[in-house]
């Protein structure tokens, strides 16, 4: 018997699954408690040299802070105290991921979207936009594009909420991409992590998406204040249900996805409020299911083309603001990976390196089928909102390399099995910044033998043999097989890791 398609109409109706949402209620309320948070962004504190140490001694250990913890810090307002704890962060990120800096591209599948968010060029109300979702064909030619020219290993695929990119074809596009090969320079180009940025989505389908590969699973709560969230997310929307999406990472747990990142879209509303949700948020997930989010994302509210919320925002960032965000995730969530993505203009992210960050993109593209097309300029009709640095890869390794920080393609702890409760306690005791720093030099060699423009290249030679000497004087034991699988990337060979 053949089914009858649903209308947009009913399939969302049968989106949201109350029954999913409730086992998770305690006492009939959601985790995110708005009173304890008020008090903790408003409490004040004297000054104390030795408590700002002591939270910094348990941060450094990497130890989840508490929210009176977090508040403490929060309350600081001296440069000094400030810049120890930027340098505590550095400290801890340094400590957890070594010197390396892991790079992705994001890849926007759709641009379709039921939902009417106040702040995004994506809603369904906005008539300006061109709409256009990609066929099976043209995400190979923007994954070719992707993995053979410019050498991602590792993307970020986004999609929108409609019926159109709903489970069939999120994990037929999944498919379509780890399928791409790409011959190279020395050796070939593929995609090795497909990492996925996607509605909330229910149990069964949840399950259905780990058995493609998945990556990790990315779902921002985009702001935790009930009031404004219900705000900028109007009635009558999927996203307007602020419980379903607060709880997607407790079903993705249940089902089995032991990777998930978190984040909000700081502009709604107070920084202060949004930090310490996430806080919550990650403690949550660390109480009910032993693993908090292996990635925090903190993007900030930018411009999209007809969409005056975006520019009109009472709760704009400022950059000092911005920096204070970044510090507080690294010290209060230490072990979590930090991504700043080309929301971001040069200037901050390069400064961001210095408060914790791990992720950033490079060559990104967030128009549709902007890859494929070759599309050098943004494309304010294609795209949700704008970038603020359009570096290439080539470009940001270079500069990287310049800061002698390492460029990592590294895709490996997530094939190896080194997620979930695993991945968390490798990072807590320092030993995955090992495997960071090794998987981080292979890739790097592997990349800069297929890709890299000829300065670059030079630069990337002189940061490899200061690397290796390293692992020399420090990591003696891994030495032989490093320098092995060394010699055979050097002669073509790829993908060989720790």
């Amino acid at each position: 018997m053949k089914t009858v398609p649903l209308s947009i109409e009913e399939w969302q109706k049968e989106r949201i699954k109350e029954e999913e949402i409730m086992p998770f209620l305690k006492e009939g309320g959601d985790f995110i408690k708005e009173d304890l948070i008020r008090k903790a962004v408003n409490k004040d504190y004297k000054p104390d040299k030795k408590r700002l140490e002591e939270i910094l001694a348990k941060a450094l250990a990497i130890e989840t802070l508490s929210l009176e913890e977090l508040s403490y810090l929060m309350s600081l307002k001296d440069p000094q105290s400030w810049a120890r704890m930027e340098e505590a962060a550095l400290a801890i990120k340094r400590r957890v991921y070594n010197n390396r800096i892991v790079t992705f591209a994001p890849l926007y599948l759709g641009n379709f979207c039921v939902n009417s968010c106040l702040y995004c060029g994506f809603r369904k109300e906005n008539s300006q936009i061109e709409r256009k979702i990609l066929s099976r064909a043209e995400i190979k030619q923007e994954s070719e594009v992707l993995a053979g020219e410019i050498g991602h290993k590792r993307l970020i695929v986004v999609y929108g909420e409609h019926p159109q990119t709903d489970l069939s074809y999120i994990k037929e596009s999944i498919e379509t991409i780890y399928k791409v090969k790409v011959k190279t320079k020395n050796g070939w180009g593929q995609v090795r992590r497909v990492n996925v940025n996607a509605p909330p989505l229910n149990l069964e389908e949840l399950r259905e998406l780990k058995k493609v590969g998945l990556g990790t699973y990315q779902v921002f709560q985009e702001t935790y204040h009930h009031a404004t969230y219900k705000r900028v997310h109007p009635t009558g929307t999927i996203k307007h249900n602020y419980l379903w999406r607060l709880y997607t990472m407790h079903r993705a747990f249940k089902a089995g996805i032991d990777d998930v990142g978190i984040g909000v879209l700081f502009g709604l509303y107070d920084w202060r409020f949004e930090v310490m949700a996430l806080l919550l948020h990650a403690r949550e997930l660390e109480k009910e299911f032993g693993i908090g989010p292996h990635t925090v994302s903190f993007p900030r509210l930018e411009p999209a083309l007809n969409t005056p919320f975006a520019s009109g925002s009472s709760w704009q960032l400022s950059d000092e603001d911005f920096r204070k965000v970044v510090i507080l995730i690294r010290l209060s969530i230490p072990y979590t990976g930090m991504i700043i993505t080309a929301r971001e203009p040069k200037r901050i992210r390069e400064e961001s390196l210095k408060w914790g960050i791990t992720q950033t993109d490079a060559s990104s593209r967030i128009g549709i089928g902007s890859y494929k097309q070759g599309v050098m300029r943004q494309e304010e009709k294609k795209q949700q909102f704008i970038l603020g640095d359009e570096r290439s890869l080539d470009e940001l390794v270079g500069d990287l390399a310049d800061k002698g920080i390492i460029t990592s393609f590294c895709t490996a702890g997530y094939r190896c099995g080194r997620t979930g409760k695993r991945i968390m306690e490798l990072l807590r005791s320092g030993q995955e910044g090992i495997f960071c720093k090794l998987n981080a030099i292979l890739t790097f060699r592997e990349w800069i033998d297929d890709f890299a423009s000829s300065s670059t290249y030079q630069k990337a030679l002189l940061l490899l043999e200061k690397e290796r000497e390293e692992v020399r004087c420090r990591y003696g034991q891994y030495l032989p097989l490093l320098e092995e699988y060394y010699r055979r990337i050097s002669r073509g060979e790829r993908d060989l890791f720790f």
